[in-house]
């Protein structure tokens, strides 16, 4: 994904429904921003009264306003939407606020119905009063986003159908309707970009055009390829999103993935990565009790594989507490491909010299590194670099 050239200074940023998939995106692509702070709300700050709401909405520069319901029964969805702005309008009142705000609307409020009616009455909520106070307003209408941990059955149908395929099930079309994608991070990009440029007013976002049928094919190719460790082709941004969604529900279930070993008198062989696009390999040595990592990234793909000695490999989801670790060896080919907006580092647990290959999609480019540091383990310090 694209960075931002230029930086907002120091600048607070409140995300409500910050658990949520666009939710989770922004707050991991704000991290890496230098000079942004932000403050996450939840289903409970909006629940626990105006004390806790006004708590959350003071010092805010900007308030992105994500929470609220997708999908359910029409009368509840729509009560629900309404209210969460009505709470939000209240607190930035009671405050005498004049933040920026930017709500996620959506292409719904050109149709007909309770979500898409929603939209536009909370728009219009906010936009009387920033005309009001004297506060800003961006009506971000997005099209059809999807995104690594992304809720099946309910974000979108590229989480679905990703879900299903990492199942081993068969995704079934119900109607082959034209779609709009776009990416969360993608999303996150042009929120962070609005927040610099103070776009304010409906703020348009298009998106990549695909039938449903289309988006299940490339989604079934790709699956396909990587159950036979061949990465697929990802040089169109879009396939990119895609894959790293799909990757998404396989983890951590499907790793380690074993590789064959070919043996002969000579000595032995495996084949440690296949793929339509290229990218870049480097070879790295990792002393005894040494640890390297302590990153994300936001699109990168990234293949570890311990070629001789004994390591350990921790993961940790932003914003989550649980790691999930892998014990891996020399003695048998197997490789971890890091999913996106996972810290991860890789430790020498053995007593000999380690030897592991790295793989990325991409060649390195120091201007847009796309890795952001972020310790694996949060109550103590570790050694980064890689």
């Amino acid at each position: 994904m694209p960075e931002s050239s230029s930086s907002p200074g120091n600048i607070v940023v409140g995300i409500t429904g910050a658990e949520g998939l666009i939710g989770w995106h922004l707050r991991a692509f704000l991290k890496g921003r230098e000079g942004t702070t932000v403050k996450a709300a939840n289903r409970s700050t909006f629940a626990d009264g105006p004390d806790a709401l006004d708590d959350f909405v003071d010092s805010c520069d900007v308030v992105v306003h994500l929470a609220g319901m997708n999908r359910g029964d029409g009368v509840e969805l729509e009560t629900v939407n309404i209210r969460l702005a009505d709470d939000l309008v209240e607190s930035l009142e009671r405050l005498e606020s004049r933040a920026h705000i930017i709500f996620s609307s959506s292409t719904h409020i050109y149709k007909e119905g309770a979500y898409g009616r929603s939209k536009r009455i909370c728009a219009e909520r906010f936009r009387q009063w920033a005309k009001k106070s004297g506060g800003e307003f961006s009506n971000m209408i997005l099209p059809h986003v999807f995104g690594e941990s992304g809720r099946p059955f309910y974000n979108s149908v590229v989480s679905t159908f990703c879900h299903q395929l990492a199942q081993g099930e068969a995704p079934k079309i119900i109607e082959d309707s034209a779609l709009e994608l776009i990416h969360a991070q993608r999303v996150a990009d042009i929120i962070y970009e609005a927040i610099l440029t103070k776009n304010t007013g409906d703020v348009a976002v298009g998106g990549a055009p695909m039938m449903v049928s289309e988006l299940l094919e490339k989604l079934r190719s790709m699956a396909a390829s990587y159950g036979a460790h061949i990465v697929p082709d990802l040089r169109d941004p879009l396939d990119l999103a895609l894959f790293n969604t799909y990757r998404s529900y396989l983890f951590p279930q499907a790793y380690p993935r074993n590789l064959q070993l070919h043996e002969d008198d000579r000595g032995h062989l495996f084949e440690a990565v296949k793929n339509f696009n290229g990218g870049q390999s480097f070879v790295s040595t990792t002393k005894p009790g040494i640890t390297r990592g302590n990153h994300y990234h936001l699109s990168k793909l990234e293949r570890f594989l311990v070629v001789r000695g004994q390591a350990e490999i921790c993961l940790r989801r932003m914003f989550n507490d649980e790691i999930v670790k892998f014990e891996v060896n020399g003695e048998r080919p197997q490789y971890i491909d890091i999913p996106t907006l996972h810290t991860h580092t890789i430790a020498n647990v053995g007593d000999t010299e380690l030897l592991t290959l790295f793989w990325a999609h991409e060649i390195y480019d120091p201007n847009a590194a796309d890795t952001i540091f972020e310790p694996v383990i949060l109550a103590e310090s570790v050694s980064s670099g890689s």
